[in-house]
């Protein structure tokens, strides 16, 4: 139980210093308790109930940490333990990622330009699921993070369709929540919580062995004529 020791300091000190609500960090704190609980002992445990997380960013399988409770259930076991950034391979590369992170694109950016005027959308990823399980089992220990924890929420919900029992969403992701604060400098900055925000490892240089993609599944193709 060493790492639920290591666990509580921490989390109440990024409380302290965090933007985030006392009351919310309370509640993640929680679940990601009880969630480790339950990867040590081979079950998962719901803990939905218990925490205020966004509707978005919630799942199937109840399992939640923050990103330093990430770092730190990684550093307990690092050969058992993996971290899968599910953001395109753009965020990944030039915004940063953590430095043990494997990419795995749960989406891509599509853009194009009709008729003169510049379009950008969304792709999904159809191999997502596939390169995960060239990963990991469906009963290791994954977790997942994009920028502020909606997408890998999805991502998590995917993998649990396809028989994971025990992925976790890191709920603040890479960059954070925004502050709201409308008398701070920085109002509408993610800036709250989050990989970067905390401190822990990150970089800017990507090892391609790290990201994970099926040929061609982001070509672009010219719209039809």
């Amino acid at each position: 139980m060493g790492l639920l020791r290591s666990q509580m300091p921490r989390s109440f000190h990024a409380a302290k210093r965090s933007l985030v609500s006392p009351i919310l960090i309370a509640g993640i704190v929680f679940a990601a308790t009880a969630s480790i609980v339950g990867a040590q002992t081979g079950e998962p445990t719901s803990v939905v109930a218990v925490h205020q997380l966004p509707e978005g960013k919630q799942t199937t399988l109840g399992l939640y940490v923050t990103a330093e409770e990430a770092y730190e259930m990684w550093q307990a076991a690092p050969d058992q333990v993996k971290i899968i950034d599910v953001r395109t391979p753009e965020e990944y590369a030039l915004i940063g990622h953590a430095e043990m992170a494997w990419n795995v694109p749960l989406g891509f950016i599509t853009y194009q330009r009709t008729d003169g005027r510049f379009e950008h959308g969304a792709k999904m990823n159809p191999g997502f699921v596939a390169e995960v399980k060239s990963l990991a089992q469906p009963t290791d220990a994954v977790l997942l993070m994009c920028r502020s924890g909606g997408r890998s929420a999805m991502a998590v919900n995917q993998l649990a369709a396809a028989g994971f029992t025990n992925v976790y969403n890191i709920t603040d992701g890479m960059e954070g929540d925004k502050v709201t604060d409308p008398d701070s400098v920085f109002v509408g900055k993610r800036m709250k919580n989050g990989w970067k925000n905390w401190g822990l490892p990150w970089v800017y240089g990507i090892d391609p062995d790290k990201i994970l993609i099926e040929e061609g599944t982001s070509k672009q193709t010219a719209p039809e004529q």
